[in-house]
């Protein structure tokens, strides 16, 4: 029989999680049955979501209910079959958990060629690089010239905005906290970087951004987006991708005062979800790739370590530690 440790639900947290919001447990697998596989999970990808997850608020994905494992996209290998889908051995990428192991019947999951590393895999050609990918592309439509700020921009999703958006000709801002990050912006070829640890960032907005701003890559929200919304200009695209900002409270957000910019000039602001983008995978992949293999995007990941180590590996990235893609080796 199959050991299972897995994290499951047990209080919801109301500022960042301690151990306490969860429970660890051991469990006997049963014997697999037709058509299912056993899975051995081997990194797991943390994602700002998935605090959001964790509160009773009703989202793209419901929340996850007390005593319930937590959920958390992952790589993980097939280590048993009696499914004529997947072989023994195979890697495969799905909602794995915060979990040793886990029995399913595939659906969800899907084969992965081992061509890179897998946390390579799990970043830039994971679901953070497509995002980047389609919510710049298809959302924010960038043109040669145009100036493009992102928050957020040392993290898995802003970083690969930030270079993908050099790529197509554009003059990047990137918004980071803390030197070290700011350098690894630098690295990736960012024309300009605010330090908001360091500097009152809506004043180095309006600084750096004097011609004005055409495209926001939006991570963050909160005072950030009420300071880029002064500096946009006509026709200018505000991407909304994520606001970590707020995943992490149980107050409400204090949303913007100056929505009138956007009507003044034209403006159009958009969320967007990668789910929305399914069947269009490949396409980022292999666009992607080709970017990775000619050194046109850099990438970087913080690997942590041990099944015991989940909430301390979410809290990084509220906590400001990480640089690049959050990720638990298992």
């Amino acid at each position: 029989m199959v050991k299972n440790h897995k994290w499951i639900l047990k209080e919801r947290p109301t500022e960042l999680v301690s151990d306490s919001n969860f429970q660890l447990i051991e469990e006997e697998l049963p014997e697999l049955q037709d058509n299912e596989i056993l899975i051995q999970t081997e990194y797991l990808s943390v994602d700002p979501t998935q605090r959001m997850w964790l509160t009773d608020m009703p989202g793209y994905l419901p929340p996850i209910q007390i005593d319930e494992v937590i959920r958390s996209g992952g790589m993980g290998r097939v280590i048993a079959s009696k499914n004529e889908r997947f072989n023994k051995g195979e890697l495969v990428n799905g909602f794995v958990g915060w979990q040793t192991h886990l029995i399913s019947d595939g659906k969800g999951f899907r084969k992965v060629p081992e061509l890179l590393p897998i946390p390579t895999m799990l970043n830039v050609l994971g679901l953070t690089g497509i995002t980047a990918y389609f919510g710049l592309l298809d959302v924010g439509k960038p043109k040669e010239g145009e100036t493009v700020i992102v928050s957020g921009a040392a993290g898995a999703t802003g970083s690969v905005v930030a270079q993908i958006a050099k790529i197509k000709g554009c003059n990047v801002i990137g918004i980071a906290g803390g030197e070290d990050k700011c350098a690894w912006l630098e690295e990736c070829g960012v024309d300009h970087v605010i330090d908001y640890k360091a500097t009152k960032a809506t004043k180095e907005i309006r600084r750096v951004a004097e011609n004005g701003i055409d495209i926001y890559f939006d991570n963050v929200g909160g005072p950030l987006l009420e300071a880029v919304l002064y500096q946009i200009n006509q026709k200018a695209r505000i991407v909304i991708c994520g606001a970590i900002s707020n995943y992490a409270s149980t107050d409400l957000p204090v949303g913007p005062r100056n929505l009138s910019s956007l009507i003044i000039n034209r403006g159009k602001m958009e969320g967007f979800l990668v789910l929305d983008y399914l069947d269009r995978m490949d396409e980022a992949i292999q666009e992607l790739s080709k970017w990775l293999m000619d050194g046109r995007i850099l990438h970087r990941e913080d690997i942590q370590e041990g099944i015991e180590n989940c909430p301390n590996t979410l809290n990084r990235l509220f906590t400001g530690q990480n640089i690049g893609k959050q990720i638990l080796k298992i």
